[in-house]
C-alpha cells in the first residue's frame, strides 16, 4: 500500500498544506523504525523522502528482545550497508524500547504517538483505530474540530491486565490444541459461540478450559474467545465514545487472525445501530473497517514519521554493534536491587537434591505370561492434560498413560484406554476392566458417556491417593495442576479444610509451561535453564496477568532467561500458600507435606517449594509423590475399586465399547437454551458405543 503524498491539509499532526518535513538523514539513507513490544520485534526501513517503506521484518523475540533486535539490525545493515557507512538515524518504540533506545543509538518515541502519526500521514480518512499487541491493546479516536482547527485524538490503552490482546489468544491456544497454521485458516461463526469472560485475562483461560473439556470444537473456542476479546475492548477501551468510520484495525493479531478481524466487523456495526451512528457510504463493514497490508508495523512506521518531522541534532546510530555491547556488557549493572538470589546457594548440592526429590521412572512390574489381568482404571481427565492409571486388586500401579489434552475430553480418554490395553499386550496378556473410575474436569461427560462406576471429586482421589503412597499420616497435601492449585488440610486422616484457587490461575503449571513457551523453550527443560541463574528478579505475587506484566519489565531490564526462570519458580510458593491459602503460619498446619501434579516434575518449582516450606515449618518433612502426575487417576481408580466391590459389580461399558465409542458434538439453533430470554448456547454430546447404546451429555 503506497503513502499518501506529503503535502496534504491541516491535519491532526498541525502542518499546513505545503509545508516540508524536517528531514535528517543523510540523503539517500532509510531511517529505521523500530517497535519492541511484549512478544515481538518489527523493524521497518523507510525512504525519508517519500516516506515508503522499503524493507521490513517481524518476528517473536522470546523475550530476548535485545538479541532479537541486533539479529535484525544485523540483516538490515547486510542489505543496507549504507547504514552504518553513512551514519543512519533510528527512532524506537514499544513497550521494550527504553533500555535500548541508548544502545541502538535511537530516539524515543511514544507508541501511541507513532502510532497516532503513522495513521495520520497514511490514512487522513480514519476516525477510529484498533490496535492489538501481545500485552496491551489500543483505541485512538479522532475527532474533527468544528471550526477548522486541528483535529482532536482521544487515546486509550489497557492498564496492567493483558486482557483482550495477543497474550491471551496465545495462552487460550494451547489449551485447544489447535496449531497457529490451523488457527491462521480459522473462519468466524456467529452462530457457534459460547460465553467467555474476557475482562480478565485468567478468566477467559478458565472458560476456555471448561469449553474444551465440554467437548466443544476447537474452533467454536477460539471464535468465542475473538468474539469475547472484541466485546471486551468495545465496551471497556472506547470509554463510552462510538467509533466512527472508517475504522482501522492494526497489530499483529488484527493482521493475522482472519476470524478476529471478522468479529470486529460483525460487532462494530451493531454498536452502530445500538447507537444511531450511520456510517458514511453504504455501511458495508469491508470498507468501513479495514486492515491494512502491513497492519503490523504501524507503530514503527510511525516513530519514523515522528523522527523526520523533528527538530535537533540527530543521534549517533550505533546500530547492531551497539546492541551486542549492550548485551555484553551492561547488564548486570542495571540489574541493582530489582536482583535477588537464584535457586541454589554457593555451596549447596544439586545433585544430593535431585537424588532425594527427582521423581522416580515408573517401572511396570512383570506379568504372569498369556494371564489374563484384571484391574481398575482410574482416568483424570484434567485443564491441560489427562492421565489414566491401572491398579490390580491390592492396588498396585500395573501401567500408566499420560497424553496432553487435545481438545475433546471423549477422544483423549479412548486413546489413553487404548495405551493401557496396549502396554498390557506387550506385556503377553490381556487386560480385563473390573472397574472405572473418573476425576478432573472431564469427570462428569465420561460418567455418562462411559457409565464409569465412579465419578470422584479431584480433592478426595487426591488424599486417597497421598495416604496411599505416603502414609496416613500425611498433614498437608499440595497439588498444582495445570490450571488450578488444591491444598488439603488433613487431621487424623480424613480432610479437615482445604482451599482451592478460584477462578485466577496464579502459580499453577499452564503459567510455567505458557513462559517456557514465551522463551522458547521445551517444559521438561525448565529446571536445568533456572539452576543455572545465580540471580532472579524478586516477582510480585498474585495474579498471573501482573506476573506476565512483571515477566515484560524484567526482560526489559535485561534479565536473563535462566534468571527468569529462577524468579518465575521462586514466586510459585509466595502464589499458593500467600495468595491462595493465605494462612500465615504454615507451621499449624502439621508438619508432613506431600506434594502432588505435574508441575511437581519441574525440580526448578520443588526447590522454590521445598525450602520456602522448611523456612517457615522447622522440622518439616516435605515428599513428592512417586506418581505426582497421576496422583489423582490413582485415587479415582482406587475409589472405583471401592464401589465395584461394595455393589458387587461393575457398570462401565467395557474396554473395547469405549475404545470404539462413536460420539457427536452439536452445537446449533436447535441447542440453544429456552429457558430464559438469554438464550445460551449449548453443546450436545450424543454417545453410541458398538452395541448401540447411548447417552447424552449436555
Amino acid at each position: 500500500m503506497g503513502a499518501p503524498p506529503l503535502e496534504r491539509t491541516r491535519g491532526g499532526s498541525g502542518r499546513l498544506a505545503g509545508e516540508a518535513l524536517v528531514v535528517n538523514a543523510a540523503a539517500g539513507t532509510p531511517v529505521i523504525g523500530i517497535d519492541v513490544g511484549s512478544t515481538t520485534v518489527k523493524c521497518t526501513l523507510v525512504d525519508p523522502a517519500t516516506l515508503r517503506i522499503l524493507w521490513s521484518r517481524y518476528r517473536r523475540h522470546e523475550t530476548r528482545q535485545a538479541q532479537a533486535l541486533a539479529q535484525m539490525l544485523e540483516e538490515a545493515e547486510a542489505e543496507f550497508p549504507e547504514l552504518a557507512r553513512d551514519g543512519g538515524q533510528a527512532f524506537i518504540t514499544g513497550s521494550g524500547a527504553g533500555p535500548l533506545a541508548e544502545a541502538v543509538g535511537a530516539g524515543f518515541v511514544q507508541e501511541v504517538n507513532a502510532v497516532t502519526l503513522a495513521v495520520e500521514h497514511r490514512h487522513p480518512e480514519v476516525r477510529s483505530v484498533i490496535e492489538l499487541g501481545g500485552q496491551d491493546a489500543k483505541i485512538i479516536l479522532f475527532q474533527d474540530d468544528p471550526a477548522g482547527g486541528p483535529r482532536r485524538v482521544l487515546t486509550s490503552m489497557n492498564d496492567k491486565c493483558a486482557s483482550g490482546t495477543g497474550a491471551t489468544i496465545d495462552k487460550c491456544l494451547l489449551k485447544t490444541g489447535l496449531s497457529h497454521a490451523a488457527l491462521a485458516e480459522l473462519r468466524f461463526d456467529p452462530e457457534r459461540l459460547h460465553p467467555v469472560a474476557a475482562k480478565c485475562g485468567v478468566f477467559a483461560e478458565t472458560d476456555i478450559v471448561n469449553l474444551v473439556k465440554a467437548g466443544v470444537p476447537p474452533g467454536e473456542v477460539m471464535n468465542s474467545l475473538a468474539d469475547a476479546i472484541v466485546m471486551q475492548n468495545l465496551s471497556v477501551l472506547t470509554r463510552g465514545n462510538t467509533l466512527q468510520a472508517q475504522v482501522l484495525l492494526l497489530g499483529g493479531p488484527n493482521a493475522y487472525l482472519p476470524f478476529l478481524q471478522a468479529a470486529w466487523r460483525l460487532r462494530i456495526p451493531q454498536t452502530w445501530a445500538e447507537r444511531g451512528y450511520t456510517p458514511p457510504g453504504d455501511g458495508d463493514p469491508e470498507a468501513c473497517i479495514r486492515v491494512p497490508e502491513d497492519a503490523q508495523y504501524y507503530a514503527a512506521f510511525g516513530a519514523v514519521v515522528f523522527g523526520v518531522q523533528a527538530a535537533g541534532e540527530p543521534l549517533a546510530y550505533r546500530g547492531a554493534a551497539g546492541v551486542h555491547a549492550f548485551i555484553r556488557d551492561d547488564r548486570r549493572v542495571r540489574l541493582g536491587e530489582a536482583a535477588g538470589p537464584g535457586l541454589l546457594a554457593e555451596d549447596e548440592d544439586l545433585e544430593a537434591f535431585r537424588r532425594r526429590y527427582r521423581v522416580p521412572v515408573f517401572k511396570p512390574p512383570a506379568l504372569p505370561a498369556g494371564a489374563r489381568v484384571g484391574g481398575y482404571i482410574g482416568l483424570d481427565g484434567g485443564s491441560t492434560s489427562s492421565k489414566a492409571v491401572l491398579i490390580d486388586a491390592q492396588g498396585e500401579l500395573l501401567a500408566k498413560a499420560y497424553r496432553l489434552s487435545q481438545g475433546n475430553p471423549i477422544d483423549d480418554t479412548k486413546g489413553l484406554l487404548a495405551e493401557l490395553r496396549d502396554q498390557v499386550r506387550a506385556r503377553g496378556c490381556d487386560l480385563e476392566v473390573l472397574g472405572f473410575g473418573a476425576t478432573g474436569y472431564a469427570a462428569d461427560v465420561l460418567d455418562q458417556a462411559l457409565q464409569a462406576d465412579a465419578n470422584i471429586v479431584e480433592t478426595v482421589a487426591h488424599m486417597m491417593s497421598a495416604q496411599r503412597y505416603c502414609g496416613d499420616d500425611v498433614d498437608v497435601i499440595c497439588d498444582i495442576g495445570g490450571q488450578d492449585i488444591k491444598v488439603l488440610f488433613l487431621q487424623n486422616g480424613v480432610i479437615k479444610s482445604f482451599r482451592l484457587s478460584n477462578q485466577c490461575s496464579a502459580g499453577n503449571g499452564m503459567l510455567l509451561q505458557a513462559m517456557a513457551d514465551q522463551f522458547g523453550v521445551a517444559l521438561q527443560d525448565f529446571a536445568e535453564v533456572a539452576f543455572q541463574a545465580r540471580l532472579a528478579p524478586r516477582f510480585s505475587y498474585g495474579c498471573a496477568v501482573f506476573l506476565d506484566a512483571d515477566r515484560v519489565n524484567f526482560q526489559k531490564e535485561g534479565f536473563s532467561r535462566e534468571e527468569m526462570f529462577a524468579g518465575l519458580a521462586q514466586v510459585l510458593p509466595k502464589n499458593i500458600w500467600q495468595y491462595v491459602v493465605q494462612i500465615p503460619r504454615l507451621a499449624e498446619l502439621g508438619r508432613k507435606f506431600v506434594l502432588q501434579g505435574g508441575t511437581q516434575y519441574n525440580l526448578a518449582a520443588v526447590k522454590a517449594q521445598v525450602d520456602y516450606i522448611r523456612s517457615r515449618v522447622p522440622g518439616a518433612e516435605v515428599r513428592v509423590h512417586p506418581h505426582c502426575g497421576e496422583a489423582g487417576a490413582i485415587g479415582a481408580a482406587l475409589e472405583a475399586r471401592w464401589q465395584v466391590g461394595q455393589r458387587g459389580e461393575s457398570r462401565f461399558i467395557g474396554l473395547e465399547a469405549a475404545i470404539h465409542l462413536e460420539y457427536t458434538a452439536r452445537t446449533d439453533a436447535t441447542t440453544r437454551c429456552g429457558f430464559c430470554d438469554n438464550h445460551c448456547a449449548r453443546t450436545f454430546i450424543d454417545t453410541r458405543t458398538p452395541q448401540g447404546a447411548t447417552s447424552r451429555y449436555i
